[in-house]
């Protein structure tokens, strides 16, 4: 089985195992997908160190990764409303049929599981450059936080990764040249529910 074949399989498992944990709440004799669950588990862990993923892999990967985090603590919270019964009236709106998951932000850590967009939200996403084009890692990581971000705000996500490349690339030599500085700090911020890209001299 290919790598994009096992992601399929990782992807399907996921959906599947949202639809069961909504059967498992809405059903007092259902037991948790307990086995379901470590089957993805399993596929999220082999991928966690993106050794074998391509560019495009791993933002497929780490999307899902994502998905999981949030889907699993909107799980722990209903569980533990299940066996505890409500303490607050905000604990009820985790019952609601359709409830936004995306308003519940993952309280613990997934062992494996990389969560570098939680805390994008929390603070700006930075990396120093100073030969775009030798440090080609450091440009895929700054796209990948670009997307990430703008995808979570609704703006459209357009470009490539080739493309982004090459306007680090200009951008840094610019700045390098004007303000005679060893690096350029670019930064990827959300402010006022808008994206945006910062890039200043690092001396």
């Amino acid at each position: 089985m290919t790598v994009d074949e096992e992601l399929g399989v990782l992807e399907s498992q996921l959906r599947r195992l949202k639809i069961e944990y909504e059967v498992f709440f809405s059903n007092p004799q259902k037991k948790p997908p307990a086995d379901l669950e470590w089957k993805v588990l399993a596929l999220l862990r082999k991928f966690s160190d993106g050794a074998r993923l391509s560019f495009s892999q791993r933002f497929r990967y780490n999307e899902m990764a994502q998905r999981y985090a949030i889907y699993s603590d909107l799980w722990r919270k209903k569980s533990r409303i299940r066996e505890e019964g409500y303490r607050r009236p905000q604990d009820a709106l985790l019952s609601v049929q359709g409830v936004r998951i995306e308003e519940h932000e993952p309280e613990h850590k997934v062992y494996g599981i990389n969560h570098a967009a939680t805390a994008q939200q929390e603070q700006p996403f930075v990396v120093h450059c100073s030969d775009a084009g030798a440090e080609r890692e450091k440009v895929e990581k700054l796209f990948i936080a670009l997307s990430d971000a703008k995808k979570k705000t609704g703006e459209q996500v357009s470009g490539s990764l080739e493309s982004f490349t090459s306007f680090v690339q200009k951008k840094t030599e610019q700045i390098r040249k004007q303000h005679g500085c060893q690096a350029v700090e670019y930064s990827v911020d959300v402010a006022d529910g808008k994206v945006k890209l910062t890039a200043k001299a690092k001396a």
